[in-house]
């Protein structure tokens, strides 16, 4: 997949508008019941950047990254402002803030993940898109060191350590990570005259597997 590992400008996307999507069919029975199912595992984001453009510098940051990704021919990285990282919005990512799984022996790379609760349910999300240099791992409440204990792929999300944790060993981490994203329009709209008017144009953003 085409992707370009660059971040979309962060003074844009902080006043964007947008979160997770989900793909939920319902289907009303003759009844008055309800079947519902969804095709999905995973949620979705979408965003609109142009919440973000309130400057005629804004305008010539945004043209240039859209001209740059061929509209929505390249991937790019999102800070979403919302849930960028593993502790939450209110704290610094710590090493023990998310359960990446158990040691067998055997395995050497895990990926990182960000678990959602809500009473019972819970909800584990993949994370592709770490932030170099904010990756904390820690094996069996031990901080390890990056580099030398293990490494990080920022393009993927995956930690590998040097040497496989130990049986029942968990391993945790805590991180800031970016959202990987498209364009969700080959076309822009923009007007000076609108922007001094207090009027913002649409720029869609919407997630992309990968």
């Amino acid at each position: 997949m085409s992707f370009h590992e660059i971040r979309f400008p962060a003074k844009l996307s902080f006043g964007s508008l947008g979160g997770p999507e989900r793909l939920t069919e319902i289907v009303t029975l003759a009844n008055g019941f309800e079947e519902r199912n969804t095709p999905w595992a995973d949620s979705r984001r979408r965003y609109d950047a142009g919440m973000g453009v309130r400057w005629l510098e804004d305008i010539d940051a945004l043209i240039a990254f859209f001209e740059a990704r061929r509209g929505r021919l390249f991937g790019f990285r999102w800070k979403d402002w919302s849930d960028y990282r593993s502790s939450g919005a209110l704290r610094e990512p710590d090493q023990a803030d998310q359960v990446l799984g158990t040691g067998d022996g055997e395995t050497q790379v895990f990926q990182l993940v960000k678990t959602y609760r809500s009473g019972e349910e819970v909800y584990r999300r993949e994370v592709r898109k770490p932030v170099a240099g904010t990756v904390r791992v820690s094996l069996q409440g031990d901080v390890l060191r990056d580099g030398v204990d293990f490494t990080v792929d920022t393009t993927t999300g995956e930690i590998a350590f040097a040497a496989p944790p130990p049986p029942d060993a968990t391993v945790t981490a805590g991180f800031e990570f970016d959202v990987p994203v498209r364009f969700d329009t080959d076309s822009l709209q923009t007007s000076v005259v609108s922007v001094k008017a207090g009027d913002v144009p649409s720029v869609p953003i919407v997630e992309i597997r990968l």
